[in-house]
């Protein structure tokens, strides 16, 4: 089965054209600092708890075709993210919507990638006041961009090759919430560059007990005896990993949550990574050697590809943009 180019299909399909836009929103379009404007022009003040002491908690979603997908479900994961961290939305869910809708109005975009985040925000006076949550001052900011691929059209065709860290593990979930989604991507980041070192295009990371927890970014899975598989604990409950289940029950094909030891990939059928920034996405090769003896991705890797974007493309739980924001 030949891999759906999406990126390809997003740069010349009508469908996906873009609308009119200043050019100063060339970039994306933000909210900051509780004012619109273009991207490039967007800050963070220096003394932000969230720039200080990566004290934040974010959320992606995307839109293609002029539509949100499953924006209900990313509102209300970040709003279980803002409650783990204990820290105030100073929006409530109406405003945060229409922000959403207004920055991608702004840009005039159809297929964006769309960043929001509540930070702790601006310090309290004294440092009596650190130890109590209701003493800060919490800020919202949010961002559009052009839809953003952590894999693009060839890579995905051909599968990725990934690499399952030696010199890292996750954050334990105990210091650090992984269902929260945070700025606390030290640990990810390193991963990412002995992957470069190793020869690989992207990394999976253990725990301490060596079973796996996720990919820098994305939830990984794992295809054994027409099972799909994915980790229970240590992760992020993806929107894009939802998807994977929900099509998986449409195909009829058996999936769960289980753990899974990172000794176990060596015997995988097929391994794939999800995450908004780039959907489903197969791999070819763990650590060098090709996965389930064979050259290329595997057989239902690229069919759960392909389906996720026919699928969205039809407007499987889709939101259409407020373009009209833009006036307003």
């Amino acid at each position: 089965m030949e891999l759906v180019r999406a990126a390809e299909i997003m740069a010349t399909h009508p469908e996906h054209q873009r609308l009119p836009f200043p050019d100063a929103y060339g970039l994306g379009g933000a909210f900051s600092n509780d004012q619109f404007g273009p991207l490039i022009e967007a800050s963070v003040p220096l003394v932000d708890c969230g720039f200080m002491h990566a004290d934040a908690v974010y959320d992606v979603v995307s839109v293609s075709r002029g539509m949100f997908f499953r924006l209900d479900q990313h509102q209300d994961r970040f709003a279980r993210a803002c409650g783990a961290i204990l820290v105030k939305n100073p929006m409530d869910r109406e405003r945060e919507a229409e922000i959403l809708h207004k920055i991608v109005a702004l840009a005039g975009l159809k297929d964006a990638y769309v960043w929001w985040a509540v930070t702790r925000g601006l310090p309290p006076g004294g440092r009596s006041e650190m130890i109590d949550p209701d003493k800060f001052e919490p800020r919202f900011y949010a961002f559009a961009s052009p839809f953003v691929w952590i894999a693009d059209d060839e890579q995905r065709a051909r599968g990725m090759d990934l690499v399952l860290s030696r010199e890292r593990i996750r954050i334990s979930p105990r210091a650090v919430d992984p269902t929260a989604k945070n700025f606390h991507w030290l640990d990810m980041q390193m991963a990412l560059f002995e992957a470069g070192r190793r020869g690989g295009e992207w990394a999976i990371l253990p725990d301490e007990e060596g079973f796996l927890t996720e990919a820098a970014g994305a939830n990984v899975w794992v295809v054994r005896n027409g099972t799909v598989l994915t980790p229970d604990t240590g992760c992020l409950l993806g929107i894009t990993r939802q998807s994977v289940f929900d099509l998986c029950a449409e195909l009829g094909v058996s999936a769960k949550a289980t753990r899974i030891h990172g000794d176990e990939l060596e015997d995988a059928d097929e391994v794939f990574l999800t995450t908004t920034a780039g959907s489903i996405m197969p791999a070819r090769s763990l650590d060098g050697r090709p996965i389930g003896g064979r050259e290329g991705p595997g057989k239902l890797s690229v069919e759960l590809h392909n389906r996720y974007w026919e699928r969205r493309w039809e407007g499987w739980d889709g939101t259409p943009v407020r373009y009209e924001l833009a006036q307003t």
